[in-house]
């Protein structure tokens, strides 16, 4: 067990969120490539996904059926931004990489802030996300440089979602399985991409009762635990087969009698793109002590 500092002390530091593991305690362990083979990425199928929700059950069943039209995409690029703000401070992680929706697997790279200074004084963070665990390279202070660490998510007491500067595509979508009170905000145009507007706020534990994947479902229901609020503010912004093409949902936690808000981010494009993912093995995860 590494001792691990929370989310919530660390909304003016980038390198605290992503050394932080959420908000108390998590297992970080030592098991690799051995729990399941390496995974390859398989190209998206094209094709409408039914908007049953638009015809039906409203927009509600639209924003709550956005997670299948994207496994029905199989794949994709994407993007995420992650904004902390207390005290008047802000700062702001941001990601890129690839996500694979059937296998539930991603790979991003998230570039943390420059120092005041304007210094880059920090290394990109390679995050491998897969059913029940995040793996993450160049993770911080102690951990040697051609080493992987390996959190359960599971025992997150956000769930991940907020863990590792970066919301995993496929839970930002299935935190919406959770989604209330959804407004149609308009028509509009998003990368070239005519897309339906939608806000409402969205149920974490409702969502995790709506999934079916032991894994991902036990890391929602850990995040339903977790924050200062068991609903999520959102925006979503979905195209005409249903998929996210942009997503925003507003964390809040509480520290100190205030509020710590998070804001992330994520932007999905090039739907079909195979994506790869293979598993550091056990000889290439550190067990050890993380500082900072």
């Amino acid at each position: 067990m590494v001792r691990q500092h929370g989310l919530r002390g660390a909304a003016v530091s980038a390198v605290a969120v992503l050394g932080a593991m959420a908000m108390g305690g998590c297992s970080v362990d030592g098991r690799g490539a051995d729990e399941r083979p390496a995974l390859g990425g398989v190209p998206g199928q094209t094709g409408r996904v039914e908007q049953a929700g638009r015809a039906a059950g409203g927009p509600v069943a639209e924003v709550r059926a956005a997670a299948d039209a994207l496994v029905a995409a199989g794949s994709a690029r994407a993007r995420t931004s992650m904004e902390t703000a207390a005290g008047g401070t802000r700062v702001t992680i941001r990601g890129a990489g690839g996500y694979d929706f059937v296998r539930r697997t991603g790979r991003l790279t998230v570039v943390l802030p420059s120092d005041p200074a304007g210094a880059d004084e920090h290394r990109p963070v390679t995050e491998l996300m897969t059913p029940g665990a995040l793996y993450m390279k160049n993770r911080g202070a102690g951990v040697p440089a051609d080493k992987w660490v390996r959190v359960d998510t599971t025992t997150l007491a956000d769930g991940n979602l907020v863990t590792g500067g970066a919301t995993d595509p496929l839970a930002a979508a299935e935190l919406l399985r959770g989604a209330r009170e959804v407004t149609y905000a308009g028509d509009e145009e998003f990368e070239g991409a005519a897309v339906r507007h939608y806000r409402g706020e969205a149920d974490i534990g409702q969502a995790a009762a709506r999934m079916a994947t032991s894994p991902a479902r036990a890391s929602m229901a850990a995040a339903a635990k977790g924050f200062a609020r068991d609903t999520v503010p959102f925006d979503v912004y979905l195209d005409d087969e249903g998929r996210i093409r942009k997503v925003i949902h507003r964390f809040s936690f509480s520290h100190g009698g205030g509020t710590v808000a998070v804001t992330s981010t994520t932007v999905l494009h090039d739907f079909g793109t195979p994506v790869a993912v293979r598993l550091p093995e056990r000889q290439d995860i550190y067990a050890g002590r993380i500082r900072g």
